[in-house]
């Protein structure tokens, strides 16, 4: 069992910038593969960003070139970088972990983009 704790999450304005993180349990994080997921009210979840254990990265179309996400192995945290933000970006983020066929999933950290 992978426990997953995100953190980082707020009320900011459009235009900034948040940073959320996300901590998993485990001994081999470095194998793990993992994503940031969003929801909306009234929305289906959707991915934002994920990053596999050799580190290559995918972005969801309306994210790319404003967020990053980033891979700490020593410190078993993954990282998303957010910038420029919108109203729209406005959600529960979540963290999902891949491993060994396994899905795992944190509480979720809310976001909220309003002037």
């Amino acid at each position: 069992q992978v426990q997953v704790v995100e953190s980082g999450g707020g009320l900011v304005q459009p235009g900034g910038s948040l940073r959320l993180s996300c901590a998993a349990s485990g001994s081999d994080f470095n194998a793990y593969t993992m994503g940031w997921y969003r929801q909306a009210p009234g929305k289906a979840r959707e991915s934002v960003a994920t990053i596999t254990s050799g580190g290559s990265t995918n972005y969801g179309d309306s994210v790319k070139g404003r967020f990053t996400i980033s891979k700490d192995n020593g410190k078993n945290t993954v990282y998303l970088q957010m910038n420029s933000l919108k109203p729209e970006d406005t959600a529960v983020y979540y963290c999902n972990v891949y491993y060994r066929f396994a899905e795992y999933w944190g509480q979720g950290t809310q976001v909220t983009v309003v002037s």
